[in-house]
C-alpha cells in the first residue's frame, strides 16, 4: 500500500505540482511625451485587470514578432520599433478556461509605439490607457512587472 502511494506521488502528483512554467510573450508599449515616457496598459478579457499585451508564442515568429502581433491584436499598435531581446521577465498564474491555472513566465519586449489604430481585432473586448510607468506599476498585479515598469 505504501509503495502504491509513493508511486502515485512520484508518478502523478509531484509532476503536476512541479510542472514547468509555460512561456508567453509580452509587449511593453511606450511612447515619449514632453512630460516623459508613458506606457500602454490594457485590460484582460476575463477579469478586467490591467496588463500588458501578451500571448502564447506564434509559429513562424520570433519573440519580438510575437510581441508585435499581440500588441496589434490586443491594443491596436499598428507601427512600432521593438527591441530584439527581452528587457525582462515576470511570473504569473494564467487562468485557463476550465477554472484552473498554469504557471507562466512572460518575456517582455520593449516596444516604442509609432502609430495606433482605433479599430483592431480585440477593440470590443478590452480598454486601453496611456499612463506614466509609476501609475502603471500601481495598477498591475505582478511584482516583477511592477519592477520592470519602475525601472523604465
Amino acid at each position: 500500500m505504501i509503495h502504491n502511494l509513493k508511486r502515485a506521488w512520484e508518478d502523478v502528483i509531484l509532476p503536476i505540482w512541479q510542472r514547468p512554467k509555460r512561456v508567453q510573450i509580452a509587449a511593453l508599449c511606450y511612447r515619449e511625451t514632453p512630460h516623459g515616457k508613458e506606457v500602454l496598459l490594457i485590460t484582460s478579457r476575463d477579469t478586467g485587470r490591467w496588463i500588458v499585451p501578451k500571448g502564447w508564442p506564434i509559429d513562424g515568429l520570433d519573440g519580438a514578432g510575437t510581441a508585435l502581433q499581440e500588441a496589434w491584436e490586443e491594443a491596436g499598435v499598428s507601427k512600432a520599433d521593438i527591441e530584439a531581446e527581452p528587457i525582462g521577465f515576470y511570473d504569473y498564474d494564467k487562468r485557463l478556461s476550465e477554472g484552473m491555472t498554469t504557471p507562466v513566465i512572460a518575456q517582455v519586449y520593449l516596444t516604442r509605439v509609432r502609430h495606433m489604430k482605433d479599430d483592431y481585432p480585440e477593440v470590443a473586448l478590452r480598454k486601453r490607457r496611456w499612463m506614466t510607468p509609476t501609475a502603471a506599476a500601481e495598477l498591475v498585479s505582478e511584482p516583477d512587472l511592477k519592477d520592470i515598469l519602475l525601472n523604465l
